[in-house]
């Protein structure tokens, strides 16, 4: 069946570190200007290009696919840095429209470096990942044997439907992979070093980087950090744990600010009636607990109230979908760079019960739970298996985290930080959301000092909420 050919195939782009970059060069980028988004009138304040690289790094020689990458060039070219990279994650994001159309950089960074983003395989315009409709799914927390093989069975089809239209780059598209596409970039650039600002998925490539091409970063900001060791266990219940730790801090807002639509009000209670609200309705709940997730994310604390008072009168809300195609990308990135298989419905029971105990609010994160589901259909071992954080050629990187994240757990940033102690300093945001670097002037100023100098502080920081 194609799950055994697929494990094999997938071996070959990941799980040995030797592969065959000697002697092959990307050409030089063509710089012309980028494409004009229907959707936004503005031009793009960039210029872009694309880098051919190997579709399989263990066959440098064969085959190549096009990636889309875009550059801001330094607004004050004779102080110029160098290339700062930058990766917003997802997976999903298109990271070749960060430096044209966004803003998210200060004056300072854009005047000193020239912002480079690439699309990474299966986003944007780099071989576009996406999986046919295939239905809705049973629902995703089975409660018997015959519902979990339903399950499975559905994700299987859904694998290989997905797989089969997108050909060969679903093959070769895990994180590993991707940052030898970020070295090809680099060397297309004409750089000797570069530096890195990723957020949330984009940290692991940052590391991942940082472990095969160490000596080549000159600085590297991650922000909201993956932790690339955490087995399926972890990946639910430190998950689960977060997001209720994040709603007690909506809770605790609530309590204190009067415009809040719960105000006055037992908080937990409501929250308890809106999930009651919505049992009978699988789905429903489902977006409920999503809407409420992602949130958190910013945090809007204002939407998360109205949201569930919505639910607990009768109106459940509709969630807001992830950006890009992280749906179908997740299936040939997230589930070959983590070990999420789950392989029998008395396995599913025991993690679903860690997730319940340890997330009770919640009831788990709909984040990883549908991430651990959704590659209920992935056969073979994962082709970039988890492993901890080992750099030591890599210069001290700046880590960012909020205390409070309800999708990258504070508890993943203080296990990267222990794994790598010699070469990371850890920045914590003392307050909620998902990404710090511009949550306000304590965070930017250390990213920003970092990222210009490059003096990584010697001690771990403390910025206020």
């Amino acid at each position: 069946m194609w799950g055994t050919v697929l494990a094999s195939a997938l071996l070959l782009t990941g799980g040995t570190p030797a592969v065959a970059e000697a002697g092959w060069q990307p050409a030089p980028i063509v710089w012309t200007a980028c494409p004009v988004d229907p959707d936004n009138p503005a031009p793009p304040d960039g210029e872009c290009g694309t880098v051919r690289v190997p579709l399989d790094w263990h066959s440098a020689g064969g085959p190549s696919i096009p990636l889309a990458v875009g550059r801001h060039r330094a607004t004050d070219s004779a102080h110029r840095i160098g290339v700062l990279l930058a990766d917003f994650g997802g997976p999903g994001s298109s990271s070749a429209e960060l430096p044209v159309t966004s803003p998210f950089f200060s004056p300072e960074i854009r005047a000193r470096f020239d912002i480079v983003g690439f699309d990474l395989r299966g986003t944007g315009r780099s071989q576009l990942i996406e999986c046919p409709d295939t239905g809705r799914p049973p629902g995703d927390e089975p409660a018997g044997p015959a519902e979990f093989a339903a399950l499975r069975a559905y994700s299987e089809q859904a694998v290989a439907g997905c797989r089969a239209g997108n050909l060969p780059v679903f093959d070769h598209a895990n994180t590993e992979v991707n940052a030898r596409d970020m070295d090809a970039v680099r060397r297309a650039l004409g750089e000797a070093r570069i530096s890195f600002l990723g957020i949330s998925y984009g940290t692991l490539l940052g590391q991942q980087y940082a472990e095969l091409f160490g000596d080549r970063v000159r600085a590297m900001v991650l922000d909201s950090v993956i932790d690339h060791s955490a087995g399926v266990e972890r990946f639910l219940g430190d998950r689960a744990a977060a997001a209720d730790g994040a709603f007690r801090q909506f809770a605790a807002w609530c309590d204190r600010t009067a415009n809040c639509t719960l105000h006055g009000q037992d908080v937990f209670a409501v929250w308890r009636k809106a999930l009651a609200a919505t049992e009978a309705i699988p789905q429903a709940q489902s977006e409920l607990r999503d809407r409420v997730l992602k949130d958190m994310y910013r945090p809007d604390w204002a939407d998360i109230g109205q949201a569930i008072a919505d639910a607990a009168a009768g109106s459940p809300p509709v969630t807001a979908q992830f950006t890009y195609n992280y749906e179908s990308l997740r299936l040939a990135v997230v589930c070959q760079d983590f070990d999420l298989r789950i392989r029998s419905f008395a396995q599913y029971s025991a993690l679903h019960a860690e997730e319940l105990r340890r997330g009770p609010i919640l009831r788990g994160s709909t984040l990883s739970h549908g991430e651990a589901m959704a590659c209920l259909g992935v056969h073979g071992p994962p082709a970039n298996p988890p492993h901890r954080l080992t750099i030591p050629r890599a210069p001290r990187i700046l880590l960012l985290n909020s205390r409070f994240d309800p999708a990258t757990p504070y508890a993943w940033a203080l296990a990267v930080h222990r794994q790598a102690p010699a070469n990371t300093t850890l920045l914590t945001y003392e307050g909620a959301g998902h990404g710090v670097y511009e949550k306000n002037a304590c965070t930017r100023s250390a990213g920003d000092h970092y990222l210009l100098t490059p003096a990584a502080p010697q001690h771990d920081i403390s910025c206020p909420a």
